[in-house]
């Protein structure tokens, strides 16, 4: 598949999903299973009915099994993404989500809808709430400065999506204010 020139630069949002899933997240185990270790490191011992925390990876591959129910995080909550969407749209700060919210949020929504609440209306808050804070970014990238930009709180989606734009842009106006500034002479 061709991509764009812009994304060629950068890393495409199904690698960052896949770089997201070793993210810990909390299952329910259905089976039990002894600590198992693998390359990025041993889990378990899984017991039937108490938590156990494990890589999304192994959790998604459980779950495909029907070997585990996975517990939605306290941020993948309608409750906590609604506040989340009115801070977005009433403050200028942006709203303190976990780095790689939208990755591991579109991963459980594809593979555990069942396992969340009311999970249509999760997908169409985190599409709203994506809406919003991309809104924000455009408005922060029109204050740009020469020498710095500071969007605290962006995940790695969004700093992935405006990264070719900002480097493209601070490039250019680093280079006008190099040739803009006056000569001295000695």
């Amino acid at each position: 598949m061709a991509l764009p020139l812009s994304l060629r630069t950068t890393v495409t949002p199904p690698e960052l999903e896949l770089i997201a899933t070793q993210q810990l997240i909390e299952i329910i185990p259905l089976i039990s299973m002894e600590k198992t270790a693998f390359i990025s490191g041993a889990y378990g011992p899984l017991r039937p009915p108490n938590k156990a925390k494990v890589p999304s990876w192994m959790a998604v591959n459980l779950k495909l099994k029907k070997k585990c129910h996975i517990v939605a995080p306290e941020w993948l909550t309608t409750e906590h993404l609604q506040d989340c969407l009115t801070r977005e749209t009433t403050e200028d700060a942006f709203c303190s989500l976990p780095f790689r919210f939208a990755e591991i949020s579109k991963l459980l929504l594809d593979v555990a809808s069942d396992d969340l609440e009311n999970p249509d209306k999760l997908r169409s808050l985190l599409k709203d709430l994506r809406e919003a804070r991309q809104a924000k970014s455009r408005e922060g990238l029109k204050k740009i400065d020469h020498s710095e930009l500071s969007l605290p709180n962006l995940s790695s989606m969004e700093i992935n999506e405006i990264r070719p734009f900002f480097i493209q842009s601070m490039s250019i106006l680093s280079h006008l204010v190099r040739n803009s500034a006056p000569d001295i002479i000695p």
